[in-house]
């Protein structure tokens, strides 16, 4: 398989992610303006994922466009990281619906997670590909906001066990951390000419 193939395979996937999580919007019944208050836990659950499926679009854009070539175990990988984007308006909506409560709270941490480990390990993956010498394993180094992510994840799910709250702040403060697309890549991708398909 070429690399474009499973990048807009990819693209299609986090296209239709977005376009769920839109859909589960509900518009008030009322016209004015109080009307939208008991939605605003919803909305802010919307763009707190809406953010995080972003970032994600763009930095596994990025780390495709390194890899020289696609095998099976990237493939797979690849997919294990879709299925859990894909439970993103699951637990976007389950959390909004349900204003922030500890179980939904809980879950939708744990589904950042194991999309966080999921990318981990197609990184891995694709760096194994390429060897540890490679100029894309280089870029990569120590990955700090890579591993400090997990962490963070853990300690917010274990928070929405006693206040909810901190845990959609410590979210937040990893999509945050993640806003600035991840410049490692890359600068590789730029320094050795590969092309993007």
């Amino acid at each position: 398989m070429e690399k474009n193939r499973l990048e807009a395979f990819s693209d299609g996937v986090l296209a239709i992610i977005i376009t769920i999580m839109v859909l589960d919007l509900k518009v008030p019944s009322g016209a004015d303006i109080t009307a939208l208050k008991p939605l605003l836990p919803v909305f802010l659950t919307y763009v707190l994922s809406f953010v995080y499926l972003g970032i994600y679009w763009n930095n596994h854009h990025h780390l495709l466009k390194a890899a020289r070539k696609v095998n099976g175990a990237m493939m797979w990988a690849n997919l294990h990281l879709l299925f859990w984007l894909s439970l993103f308006p699951f637990a976007t909506g389950w959390m909004g619906e349900n204003h922030f409560s500890t179980a939904p709270t809980a879950v939708y941490g744990a589904v950042m997670l194991l999309a966080a480990i999921a990318y981990y390990l197609l990184q891995s993956v694709i760096v194994a590909q390429q060897g540890p010498d490679s100029s894309l394993a280089r870029s990569i180094g120590r990955d700090f906001k890579g591993k400090l992510s997990p962490v963070v994840y853990v300690v917010a799910i274990a928070m929405a066990f006693v206040r909810p709250w901190i845990s959609c702040c410590l979210y937040a403060l990893v999509a945050l951390m993640w806003l600035v697309p991840d410049r490692r890549i890359e600068r590789v991708v730029d320094e050795s000419g590969i092309s993007p398909h």
